[in-house]
């Protein structure tokens, strides 16, 4: 767990879901963030949840003032065992905490926490339009590796997609 005096980053509990997805759901009115259309229900999101294992997936949560104000998840990267010392990287941040410099908190926590978990990569996937998110993971070391053009269309728009990674040992 990191701490500092105006929040702490820890080990989601069940009981921070609803928040979690608040604050995922948050994001899709955007176009920027996640390709889900729709929001997505506390329920539907129970398995996602219980497939967060802190010793190897872990899925956190940032707390500030005693509220959740963000979250952070390591995924796995692909199924096949080749790939296990990869994870995919997700970060969000709550509307009303955003500008405030907890992003790069979470990016730095990942990157710290990682290399215990035996994760050698982090990568991210980001649409390329959104230029705030691939300027944070820059600012922390993240390189681009790939883009995927025009695979999502977000409301008749198609958009590209940025692999964006960073080798952390």
């Amino acid at each position: 767990m990191s701490q500092h005096e105006d929040y702490r980053i820890e080990i989601a509990r069940f009981e921070d879901l609803a928040d979690i997805v608040s604050i995922y759901n948050s994001t899709i009115a955007g176009r920027q963030v996640t390709a889900d259309l729709a929001p997505v229900s506390v329920e539907s999101r129970i398995g996602w949840f219980e497939a967060h294992r802190p010793n190897r997936h872990p899925l956190w949560v940032l707390r500030r003032e005693g509220r959740v104000a963000g979250w952070l998840s390591f995924s796995p990267y692909h199924s096949r065992a080749a790939y296990d010392a990869t994870a995919e990287l997700s970060i969000y941040v709550a509307e009303s905490d955003r500008g405030l410099g907890l992003g790069g908190l979470l990016i730095r926590h990942a990157i710290a926490a990682a290399p215990p978990l035996g994760i050698k990569t982090l990568v991210g996937l980001v649409f390329g339009h959104n230029e705030p998110s691939l300027r944070l993971l820059g600012k922390h070391g993240f390189e681009r590796w790939g883009q995927l053009p025009r695979v999502a269309e977000l409301d008749g728009v198609e958009r590209d997609l940025v692999i964006v990674g960073l080798r952390v040992c």
